[in-house]
């Protein structure tokens, strides 16, 4: 499924030039990224389904106990999503994403061994989970920064449709792969071959040859306060919380995110009992009707690359998301046997995959092209922070709605509560966006951005 939109743009800032730049696959540096962030995000996702299964195959965990294991791999977007925008606009990404990288690796590592030798415990899972999870909120805000500083502007929408097409086959293989490595091997296998995953985004964006630069001064704050102190971080969380919610189109994107986050959240818990209790859908049913939401975004990320130039991105960022979240009302309106709805869901859901993946990748090159490369990663996490946030309750209200109303009609209340976010989208500046990307914009009280590297 489509994850939060997080970009934006000021549509009063210059216009690049038309593209004259030459396409990133012929730079081998952001040939690298692209393995690198490939590899990275099929360890990431294979572990999503590993590491559940290694507690229910190997510990025999129980319904409450792999409950809290999701969680604990889940908290770290909220616990360490603005920490990492501020620590990555410090260093350079290439650091960052070798360090979380040989990290996840050795955590997944060690959790295969332990399984081999029969002390994979649940604590160790909870432990590798959380350190996974944290690693990996860094390389995503990390991997993110770097494209700006390999690819010129006019190349970042071709450059985030590889990354976020790459990404739309991860979520789509490595749950496969890993599922398939635990039934047909062992559990302990699929967790080696998500180290070996991890491993390999490590050796491929450790040969990324263009150097960045970092801050070569420190701002008088910095001297007071200490580069590394305490007061200097939270100081730049709160510098990047400012540059989002005073630019207007950084704003309205927050809130679009927060709005389609909070109402998809209510509507998957709704949708999950729906299936099965109104429909009668059998498990392989299921599966089969949400993995159509993959093929629609690999189509969703190659349309990404040519239409907001041919139609304006205004006009393809407001169109896709009401067309990607106004499909979902079609759900609630199912009845039949199987041989109706399944194919009905199959196709609902590839048109929700094709516009939801289009709004992510457009979305995500304009905020990259208005943000300063000093801002890159505190834009890119306090917007993730702000989208995802509200996840949680999301979910509690739909259980409550189902619980009340019957999932028919919850999964109606919510589909109708995702047209927030498009709406919400059509009355920005976001919606007059031309078909060329915005400017670099200075953030309030500029001087506290450091300078950006180009390499």
């Amino acid at each position: 499924m489509p994850s939060a939109r997080s970009a934006s743009s000021a549509p009063s800032a210059a216009s690049s030039a038309p593209s004259a730049s030459p396409s990133p696959w012929r730079d081998r540096d952001f040939r690298r990224l692209w393995l690198g962030q490939t590899a990275s995000q099929l360890g990431e996702h294979t572990s999503l389904v590993v590491l559940p299964l290694v507690a229910v195959l190997t510990l025999r965990a129980d319904a409450a106990q792999l409950g809290t294991l999701r969680a604990v791999g889940q908290a770290p977007i909220l616990l360490f999503a603005l920490l990492a925008g501020a620590w990555v606009d410090r260093w350079r990404t290439r650091t960052v994403m070798v360090l979380t990288d040989a990290g996840r690796a050795l955590a997944l590592g060690g959790a295969a061994v332990a399984a081999v030798l029969g002390a994979a415990g649940l604590p160790l899972l909870l432990a590798v989970a959380f350190v996974v999870g944290t690693l990996s909120v860094f390389f995503d805000v990390a991997y993110q920064a770097s494209l700006v500083r390999l690819v010129a502007r006019d190349q970042l929408l071709r450059g985030n449709s590889a990354l976020e097409g790459s990404r739309s086959a991860a979520q789509i293989g490595g749950p496969a792969l890993g599922g398939a490595l635990v039934s047909v091997l062992s559990a302990p296998v699929g967790a080696a071959a998500g180290a070996v995953f991890f491993a390999v985004s490590f050796l491929s964006i450790r040969r990324i040859r263009r150097g960045e630069s970092v801050p070569g001064r420190m701002e008088r704050a910095d001297r007071v306060e200490g580069a590394g102190s305490a007061a200097r971080v939270w100081r730049r969380i709160h510098e990047g919380l400012r540059f989002v919610v005073r630019d207007p189109s950084l704003r309205a994107v927050g809130l679009a995110s927060a709005a389609f986050q909070f109402s998809f959240a209510a509507l998957m818990t709704g949708y999950l009992l729906f299936l099965p209790r109104d429909l009668g859908l059998s498990g392989t049913g299921i599966g089969l009707a949400l993995a159509a939401t993959g093929p629609g975004a690999l189509l969703g990320s190659l349309l990404a690359a040519r239409l907001p130039r041919r139609f304006g991105y205004g006009t393809v960022l407001v169109g896709a998301a009401a067309l990607g979240d106004g499909v979902l009302l079609c759900v609630p309106a199912l009845h039949g046997p199987a041989a109706v709805t399944v194919p009905a869901l199959l196709a609902v859901n590839f048109v929700f995959g094709v516009f939801g993946q289009l709004v992510n990748v457009t979305v995500m090159a304009v905020r990259q092209a208005v943000t300063p490369d000093g801002m890159q990663g505190r834009a890119a996490a306090t917007i993730t922070f702000v989208g995802m946030g509200l996840t949680p309750l999301g979910s509690l209200l739909g259980g409550r709605l189902a619980e009340a109303w019957g999932p028919r009609t919850a999964l109606l209340v919510t589909a109708l509560g995702m047209l927030a976010s498009p709406v919400l989208m059509a009355l920005s500046p976001l919606a007059r966006l031309g078909r060329t990307l915005p400017a670099a914009q200075v953030p309030p009280g500029g001087a506290e951005v450091p300078p950006g590297a180009r390499g």
